[in-house]
């Protein structure tokens, strides 16, 4: 749908057309397909633009903007159509009958552009190209570097968007719009640039008071804007408003060269003209936004009055019921507790009779103590804390046997441990339980310490 509206929008900024049906009604006659609907559109307008005298309503005085307050009658007002069309007399627009053309305005404009291009195919032929709705932040973007770059960054802010959109900005800030149309090949172009539009004081004036719009009139939009505002002569700036119906008011124009002083007098008087106007659409918005934010007010207390006593009645249900789920929680993590408690108890009570129970079998399972001789080994064992542990073992006693006897004592804390010598270091690994203490060597008598793995 959107879609739809754009080209709609387009159909009309190009041709002039008011009539947003009778827009539709042409592009859907044509399938929706703008270039062919442009090119007939065009076609079929060209004589008759061309035996009209003046395509655009002009008014000098009593002008209504706005919510109906009167503009000054001294001022020289003049509204200009929105959308604004393309097709003008006085500067010798040439619109071919397959929709393309190319202009000249006093020999400056050399070379085809704007909404309807001419464009060389890969096999030479003719094709026709609309500007893409999004050409015209481009051409906005393109002048202002081009602007910077030619007279430095003192200058005028001119926005980098289309002129429909700067106008609008104007609006929602209650400004003027300035708008200069650049002329590259005009002599007196780079003089007033440099000493007028670029001059400090009148810079200053110019962005305090106004929003910017400029454009080349070598681009689609500031060609556009030139037969729009029938500039004749260049350098060329105005300032207009946005007014009702799609519609701008013409407020003033500047036309030629002028000096800053010049320059800045006019807009003096334009902005000292117009102040009425643009304080009173101010104070309108402030009043509209006031009355909307008073009902918003009026109606979020009336809510925040209905819902209190709901409100209340469900914090009065939901600490009743919290206090009964803390209070069944509480007595269920009492029973818990008393549940785990005498789970350890019992828990740990068995643990204890099975390691005495292991202890007592390792040591039932060594047998007595043998009595010194030349087939016992002497065996010393300390412990991690200190505690030294001394029993005599056959020497065909394996070293399993040892591990017993240490398990048996009840003198670890850890179940993960070997038996290690000092002197050589050797450890008794899990790999050595099969052997005698002869064959591992500590017979007749070892010295042994415990080491946590």
């Amino acid at each position: 749908m959107g879609d739809v509206a754009d080209k709609v929008a387009y159909f009309q900024s190009i041709t002039g057309l008011d009539d947003s049906d009778l827009c539709t009604e042409i592009l859907s006659a044509h399938n929706w397909d703008l270039e062919l609907a442009i090119s007939n559109f065009t076609s079929n307008t060209t004589s008759s633009s061309s035996r009209s005298t003046n395509p655009e309503e002009v008014e000098t005085t009593g002008l209504v903007v706005g919510g109906g307050v009167p503009l000054p009658r001294g001022l020289a007002w003049r509204i200009v159509t929105l959308p604004f069309s393309i097709i003008s007399g006085s500067l010798g627009l040439i619109s071919g009958a397959v929709g393309f053309g190319m202009w000249a305005a006093g020999g400056v404009l050399s070379y085809g552009l704007g909404m309807i291009g001419l464009n060389s195919g890969r096999n030479g032929e003719s094709s026709t190209r609309l500007v893409s709705v999004s050409a015209a932040v481009s051409e906005a973007m393109d002048f202002v570097a081009c602007f910077e770059r030619d007279f430095g960054s003192t200058r005028p802010n001119f926005v980098a968007e289309g002129f429909m959109d700067a106008l609008q900005r104007s609006r929602n800030e209650y400004k003027l719009l300035f708008v200069y149309l650049h002329s590259p090949d005009h002599p007196d172009t780079p003089v007033f640039c440099e000493r007028t539009l670029c001059n400090e004081v009148l810079v200053a004036f110019i962005n305090e008071n106004f929003v910017s719009w400029g454009g080349s009139i070598r681009a689609s939009e500031g060609f556009k804007m030139s037969n729009s505002l029938k500039a004749s002569r260049f350098p060329f700036c105005a300032a207009v408003m946005a007014a009702t119906n799609q519609r701008i008011a013409l407020l003033q124009q500047a036309e030629g060269p002028k000096s800053p002083e010049e320059l800045l007098t006019v807009l003096q008087r334009v902005i000292e003209e117009s102040a009425p106007v643009l304080v009173t659409a101010r104070v309108e918005a402030e009043e509209r936004r006031n009355n909307i934010r008073l009902r918003e007010e009026q109606d979020a207390a009336y809510r925040a009055a209905l819902e209190a006593d709901q409100a209340r009645e469900r914090q009065r249900i939901e600490e009743q019921e919290r206090l009964e789920r803390e209070a069944a929680e509480a007595e269920r993590k009492r029973k818990e507790e008393e549940e785990a408690q005498e789970r350890a108890a019992h828990e740990a009570a068995e643990s204890e009779a099975a390691l005495a129970k292991m202890r007592q079998e390792k040591l039932l399972s060594l047998g007595p103590e043998p009595e010194k001789g030349p087939d016992v080994t002497q065996v010393l064992v300390r412990f991690p804390t200190g505690e030294r542990k001394e029993r005599r073992f056959h020497c065909t006693t394996t070293l399993q046997s040892l591990y017993d006897y240490v398990d048996s004592q009840g003198c670890l804390e850890v179940d993960n441990y070997k038996l290690v010598s000092n002197f050589p270091r050797t450890v008794y690994g899990s790999e050595k339980l099969s052997l005698s203490l002869k064959d591992a060597g500590l017979h007749p008598q070892a010295s042994l310490f415990i080491e946590s793995t």
